[in-house]
Parts: C-alpha cells; sequence; structure tokens
C-alpha cells in the first residue's frame, strides 16, 4: 500500500509487524543525510524484501549512490533508521556492513591499482596461517566463482593493465568472494558489453533464487524492466513511489524520474559529409598487457558533418585505438593525420589547441582533476587562453567563475556548492556531465567521444545525443566509441567494428541488424567491403 505524503510524494504505509513470510532484508526508514549546500537524501523510506531485486532509479544527483552509501557505512545519516530482518542496526563503517552481511560493487571502483585482481579480491579478508598468506586454494576459489557466474578474470593481472569493464568484473567477485547476502549493485552495468549485461542480469537472477537481497542502482530503463521486481524512484533527493515492474512501463518510470516525457528515440536528418578531418593510416599501438598489439594495422576516416561509431565488445583495442587518436599513448606505425596536419606525434595540448576535444572512458583517470572544484575543470584545457589569464599569467578568476557557472546551467550539472564545489564530491552522472560541457563548448573540428553517456539518466542521454548530433549538424567530425548498441545504432551514421585490434566490417545503421553486428563484435563474421 501506499499513501501520499509530503510535497505530493507517495509514502508507503508502514505497519508495526510483518509476516515472517513478508518480512523485509532490510528497511531503510525516513532517512535524511546532508551535504554542504544540499539534501542529498531528504526523508527517504526504501524497502527490501528477501529474496528479490530491488532497483533504485533516478536522475544523476537524485540521491541515489548517497542512500547507498549510508547502507554501506560510508555515511552516516542525520535522522532515520536503518532496520535489518526487523531489527535495528547501526552501521558505522563498511566493516560493519561486511559484518551484516552487506556487499556493494561501487560506481567509481574501490581497487587498488598496483595490487593484481585476486590481491584485490581477498583484500581484507587474506586468508593467512600461522601467519603466512596462503594464496593457492584461494585462487582456486576465485577461478571456480569466475567460471560459475561468468566473470572470467585474470587473477595476476595488475589493476592499472585492465580494462574498466574488467574492473568493473573485479569488483563484482570481491563482493561475491565474502558470501554477503544483500547485495548493492550502483551501475554495474555502465561499462559492461551488451553480453556481458545479460550475463550479469542472469547472475543476479540466480543470486536472486539462492535467497540473496539485491539492490540494483541504473539509469537503463531496459535493464530494470528485464531483471527488477520493484522499483523505488528518487527525484532531487527525495522519494517519488516505488511500483511493481509488472504493473508498469518505461514511459511510466521515466515520467516518475525526470517529471516529464522523455523521446527515447534519436532526431536526426541524413549526413551530409564534408572533406576529411581525421585520417588514420595503417596505425599500430601496443598492448600493455601482452606482446600482442592492441591495435594492429587500422585504417579509417572521419569527415565533416558525420557520426563515425566504433563498436564492439570492451577490451578489442577500442581504447588503444582512441589513445592512439589522442595521444595517450604512441603509436609503434601508421600515420594520423587531423585537418591536414600530421599529428601522429604531436603533443595532447597542441591536439587540443588544434581542434580536438576528447571525452574519456575513464574520467576519473583522463577526465577530471578531482580535487580541483568544478570551475576550475571547466577551464583545465583553456586556463592559458587569454580570456582566462591575464598578460602577466594570472588568472582572471571572475571570468572563470562566470563560464563554469554558463556551463553548469546550460547542461544542467548538479554540485552542492556550484562552481566552487569539489569534483570527488559530485556524483558520477554530473561528473560527466562537466565534461562533456567542456570538451563541446571547445567548439572542436573533431570530437572524440568514448562511452559519452555512461552513467547517465534518460533526460541527460537525451539531451547529450541531441548535443552530438549538432555538432555534427555544425560541420565537425565526430568520432564515438560506444558499448552500448542503442545508441550505436540510433547516433552514428556510419558503424566500424573491432574484433582483436582489427576493423572488420564497416556497416550504415540503417540497413543492419542488431544480429549482424554482434556476430562481427564476437568475431564469428569478418570482411566487409569497405566504403
Amino acid at each position: 500500500m501506499f499513501a501520499q505524503g509530503p510535497m505530493g510524494r507517495v509514502q508507503p504505509c508502514l505497519t508495526k509487524e510483518v509476516s515472517a513470510l513478508e518480512q523485509y532484508a532490510v528497511e531503510m526508514l525516513h532517512i535524511t543525510k546532508r551535504f554542504p549546500g544540499i539534501i542529498a537524501n531528504d526523508d527517504i523510506t526504501l524497502q527490501l524484501k528477501k529474496g528479490e531485486i530491488h532497483a533504485l532509479l533516478g536522475e544523476n544527483g537524485a540521491g541515489k549512490s548517497t542512500l547507498m552509501s549510508v547502507l554501506f557505512g560510508l555515511y552516516t545519516p542525520e535522522e532515520g533508521e536503518i532496520r535489518m530482518n526487523g531489527k535495528a542496526v547501526t552501521i558505522r563503517n563498511p566493516n560493519d556492513a561486511n559484518d551484516l552481511g552487506i556487499g556493494m560493487v561501487h560506481q567509481h571502483f574501490k581497487l587498488v591499482e598496483c595490487f593484481t585482481v585476486l590481491d584485490n579480491i581477498i583484500l581484507g579478508v587474506e586468508p593467512t596461517r600461522m601467519g603466512f598468506l596462503q594464496k593457492r586454494q584461494t585462487r582456486a576459489r576465485v577461478l571456480a566463482m569466475a567460471e560459475k557466474y561468468g566473470l572470467r578474470v585474470n587473477p595476476d593481472a595488475l589493476i592499472s593493465d585492465i580494462t574498466v569493464g574488467m574492473q568493473q568484473r573485479t569488483e563484482i567477485l570481491k563482493m561475491l568472494y565474502r558470501d554477503n547476502d544483500i547485495l548493492i549493485f550502483d551501475e554495474p552495468t555502465a561499462v559492461l558489453t551488451p553480453q556481458e549485461i545479460d550475463e550479469l542480469m542472469q547472475i543476479m537472477r540466480n543470486l536472486a533464487a539462492e535467497g540473496k537481497s539485491i539492490l540494483f542502482i541504473s539509469h537503463k530503463l531496459n535493464e530494470i524492466m528485464a531483471v527488477a521486481d520493484r522499483c523505488t524512484v528518487l527525484r532531487k533527493g527525495r522519494y517519488i513511489g516505488t511500483v511493481d515492474i509488472r504493473n508498469t512501463t518505461k514511459a511510466e518510470l521515466s515520467r516518475m524520474m525526470v517529471g516529464r516525457d522523455v523521446k527515447f528515440a534519436v532526431d536526426k536528418k541524413a549526413a551530409v559529409p564534408g572533406e576529411v578531418v581525421l585520417d588514420v593510416q595503417h596505425m599500430t599501438v601496443a598492448s600493455r598487457q601482452h606482446d600482442k598489439d592492441a591495435v594492429r594495422d587500422v585504417s579509417f576516416q572521419v569527415r565533416r558533418g558525420e557520426i563515425v561509431c566504433i563498436a564492439g565488445i570492451d577490451g578489442n583495442g577500442q581504447s588503444e585505438l582512441v589513445f592512439g587518436v589522442t595521444g595517450l599513448e604512441n603509436v609503434k606505425s601508421g600515420k594520423i593525420t587531423m585537418c591536414g596536419k600530421d599529428i601522429t606525434r604531436m603533443p595532447i595540448r597542441k591536439r587540443s589547441v588544434g581542434g580536438m576535444s576528447h571525452i574519456p572512458e575513464d574520467r576519473h583517470k583522463h577526465g577530471l582533476v578531482l580535487d580541483y572544484t568544478l570551475e576550475d575543470n571547466m577551464v583545465l584545457q583553456r586556463y592559458f587562453e587569454p580570456q582566462f589569464t591575464n598578460a602577466f599569467g594570472v588568472l582572471r578568476r571572475r571570468e572563470i567563475r562566470a563560464y563554469a557557472e554558463r556551463l553548469i546551467d546550460q547542461y544542467d550539472v548538479r554540485s552542492g556548492q556550484g562552481a566552487q564545489t569539489l569534483v570527488r564530491s559530485m556524483s558520477g552522472g554530473n561528473q560527466q556531465k562537466a565534461i562533456i560541457a567542456r570538451e563541446i563548448d571547445k567548439e572542436p573540428e573533431l570530437l572524440v567521444a568514448v562511452q559519452p553517456t555512461r552513467g547517465l539518466d534518460v533526460g541527460a542521454i537525451e539531451y547529450i545525443h541531441q548535443q552530438i548530433v549538432a555538432q555534427r549538424d555544425a560541420g565537425k567530425a565526430v568520432l564515438l566509441v560506444s558499448l552500448e548498441l542503442d545508441e550505436v545504432m540510433n547516433v552514428s551514421d556510419r558503424i566500424l567494428v573491432m574484433y582483436e585490434g582489427e576493423i572488420v566490417g564497416e556497416f550504415d545503421p540503417k540497413t543492419v541488424s542488431v544480429e549482424e553486428l554482434g556476430l562481427y563484435m564476437a568475431g564469428a563474421k569478418k570482411g566487409v567491403d569497405r566504403q
């Protein structure tokens, strides 16, 4: 049952006694959490039934991750109570949460980059005998668990050398290794391929069938409709309602989330390609993980007025291809030309000043300085321009703040203290919107966008897609790299499929099917005539 609460919100009717069959595994009752300048959670109640998959949905900055961080002991709420199996509990830190059987896969991974995958999985619960670390049996257990749940990893690889998708699998295995009963997945599919997402959805169903209770934060309505039993919606830190997935639709969920109707299709006219902006010829890029080259003899072009999308299963060379184009990695061989200039060995700043913008795959490693303010991050690549620095090399703080505030307003970047907010304290989705605002506002000749809508809600995705198409229509060249097949099919004008470091096919999204793309992405088919 539900009742109308303050501000027109729907509040669950709580009863003092719950039958054994209906008893909740976790109840978060009237939780309020404040930060400077913002109420992240405002009197939120969430109830998780035993053995259910409960989705938590909301816009970027709605308070979802904060609420789950309260449950996991990372934050202490100012008001409210947490109960487990009907009994009040106190969770002061993650150790308390783990002791209570609560595990969490974080949106921004909590991994030690100089440790191996195995060391990260067992960190904090290391098996010892007479004071000596026992890793052989643990290694076998982790490999068996990875095989069972379809989360294959290399236990001996360093975290710093593996893909974002592999890091995600490590986080999930770290939680499963501890045999927790309450599992929190914070945007677990943001960096997974479509095939990996399907596998994870089945893993979640199997875990729920084993009696685990799952809280699943996601912006992806298709996933919520496919796997969740119930869904709680938050908006701007407030509780909107809880619905049974069997009795709702994607359109209704999106309205609850953003307060308006959302277009799921991308409106765009036919592309009118012009002159070549990016010309990559026979590029080869080495791999950090093994002797085999990550990108092998790749050639392609991107023209003005078109969006060319690199599609493929994660780990097939897309990241290294982007690193080579943007200058984050040196190329072993080949030639890269932008606007007629050879940029193969050009420093990153010169590429940026010369007309290249880059929305990176890893926003923390390559997109932001987390302990800088939002306004400083907005001018990271332009602070030296006369607009932001005077003749004596002193920053024009007033102009920087005015510029940042304009972008914050235009792209709806939500933060507790506006332009002066430390980026580390912002939600992942709003960090992503800040990067997109900065890179698009540079008015580049070439926009390299890697997973640009990762972690964004449907309203933000709709807006970002409009901005990318607007760049194309303004005569810019766009190189899009995406693991989201819906994004690949709806946004791109040409699709290049990568498999094992090579481009194995080129397609028109208007004529190719998702099934056909999947065969090429999986390596089952190769060799399409290149246009």
